[in-house]
């Protein structure tokens, strides 16, 4: 009895399968290509650099700025401020009431900084009552002073018309008590008994 055995035969692969399968695998494991910086890439980073740079210097230059202490007041004493505005009334000699409502204005405001007397919110009557009793101010000064305000009460209240050159004259009279009463003037060898202005003697008012 013959017998007849079956065999899978595998048929040898071809050159031309054997390349393909190995070209499959080299394309999977190959890489990308590595760029090459060029000098326009080295360019452009250092300029950003460069601009991180100089916008960090900027905030620190500000944030210094505004931390840095504020400049200390300028302190313009009382006499300079009245000078100042005695001048600036100048400019209204062509109408006597309010000249005479600016001059009158300053000095009392100049009393009250430079001795700590309560003028500007009283009468002249009470401020004039007030300041007999002070040694602050000579007496020939409290007599120029009454005689400055009310003359300037006469033409704000009851309607004086003055000329030009008496209202020059009580411009006059009121930069006058200002350069007698300024500090350097009180504090030196003329100022015979006055009180040193660090050391003012204000009566207490009603």
């Amino acid at each position: 009895m013959a017998t007849h055995s079956s065999a899978l035969i595998i048929p040898a692969p071809t050159p031309s399968a054997t390349n393909s399968l190995t070209n499959a695998v080299d394309i999977r494991q190959a890489k990308a290509p590595v760029e090459i910086p060029t000098g326009w890439t080295w360019l452009w980073w250092t300029l950003g650099i460069l601009a991180v740079a100089a916008a960090a210097y900027l905030l620190w230059r500000r944030w210094g700025r505004q931390q840095a202490p504020p400049a200390p007041p300028i302190i313009i004493p009382p006499h300079v401020r009245a000078r100042d505005r005695l001048r600036a009334a100048l400019e209204w000699l062509g109408q006597p009431e309010r000249f005479c409502v600016l001059v009158s204005d300053t000095i009392r405001v100049y009393l009250e900084e430079r001795f700590e007397l309560r003028a500007p919110e009283r009468t002249t009557e009470e401020f004039l009552g007030e300041l007999q009793g002070s040694a602050l101010l000579a007496r020939s000064q409290k007599q120029s002073l009454a005689d400055f305000l009310m003359r300037c009460d006469l033409v704000k209240f009851a309607r004086y018309q003055p000329g030009e050159p008496e209202l020059r004259d009580l411009y006059d009279a009121a930069v006058r008590l200002v350069e007698e009463t300024e500090p350097s003037s009180m504090a030196g060898p003329t100022a015979g008994n006055q009180p040193r202005p660090e050391q003012p003697q204000v009566t207490a008012g009603p």
